[in-house]
C-alpha cells in the first residue's frame, strides 16, 4: 500500500512492513492483558504475551527486519512489564537486543520504561512520517498510529464476518491491533472517521497476499 510517499506492505493479519526501512510496525500488543483482568478476578488464558510476541517474532524473522516500531499500549497497564512471565519475556529481549526497537506510549502504558530493552519515545518522526498512538485529528501530515483496534466487518452469505483491518485516509494510516486478546471497533465508526479528521477513508483488510480495499461509509457522509 501506497501512504505518505513511501511504499508499505501488509505483514499478516496486523503488522506494517516498511521495506525502504527494513522495519515492522505493529500498534496495541496489551502484553499482559491476561494477567490483569485476572488481578480483577476475571481469569482468562495466560499466554496472550507469548502467542503475540511469537506471532510478531515470526515476522522479524521473514522479513528480515532491522527496527521494529512499537505504537503504543504496548502493555496494558504499567505493571505489566513487572508481571511479564519468563518466556514472553525471554522473546521479548531476543528481539529488543537483535534490533532498533522503539516504544511509542500510549493511554495504556504511560509509564513505559522499557525494562526488557528498547527506548522509550512520545511519538517519532521518520522521513516526513509521523509515528504516535493514537491520531490527531487536525494534523495534516502524514500519520501512522493505532488505538483504535479497527475491524472491518462484512454479512457474507448470511453471516456476519469480522476481519482485523487498516484505515487510511489522505494524511491518517491507522493500523488494527496486534496483540491476542485484543478486541475491535468497527472500522466504520463516526469516532474512527473522526480522528481522520472526517475525510473519506477505506478499509485495507490483508488478504493472500495483498490489502482488499473498502470504502467505508461513515467518512464518506461527512466528506460529501
Amino acid at each position: 500500500m501506497f501512504f505518505g510517499g513511501h511504499d508499505f506492505e501488509a505483514a499478516g493479519e496486523a503488522a506494517l512492513y516498511w521495506p525502504a526501512r527494513r522495519a515492522l510496525l505493529v500498534a496495541d500488543l496489551h502484553l499482559e492483558k491476561a494477567s490483569s483482568y485476572a488481578k480483577g478476578g476475571q481469569f482468562l488464558p495466560p499466554y496472550d504475551s507469548r502467542a503475540t510476541l511469537e506471532e510478531l517474532a515470526g515476522l522479524a524473522r521473514k522479513y528480515a527486519v532491522e527496527a521494529i516500531y512499537c505504537l503504543g499500549d504496548n502493555f496494558h497497564d504499567d505493571g505489566g512489564e513487572a508481571r511479564l512471565e519468563d518466556e514472553a519475556a525471554r522473546l521479548l529481549r531476543q528481539l529488543t537486543v537483535s534490533c532498533d526497537w522503539r516504544w511509542i506510549v500510549g493511554n495504556h502504558d504511560p509509564g513505559l520504561a522499557a525494562n526488557w530493552g528498547g527506548v522509550v519515545h512520545e511519538e517519532l518522526c521518520f522521513d516526513g512520517v509521523i509515528l504516535r498512538h493514537e491520531a490527531e485529528p487536525h494534523d495534516r501530515r502524514p500519520e501512522i498510529s493505532g488505538h483504535f483496534h479497527p475491524k472491518f466487518r462484512q454479512e457474507i452469505r448470511g453471516r456476519l464476518v469480522s476481519r482485523r483491518c487498516f484505515v487510511r485516509s489522505a494524511s491518517k494510516l491507522i493500523l488494527p491491533a496486534f496483540g491476542a486478546l485484543t478486541g475491535g471497533l468497527d472500522a466504520d465508526d463516526s469516532v474512527i472517521s473522526e480522528a481522520c479528521g472526517g475525510y473519506a477513508t477505506q478499509a485495507l483488510v490483508p488478504a493472500a497476499g495483498r490489502a482488499l480495499c473498502f470504502p467505508l461509509s461513515a467518512s464518506r457522509a461527512r466528506a460529501e
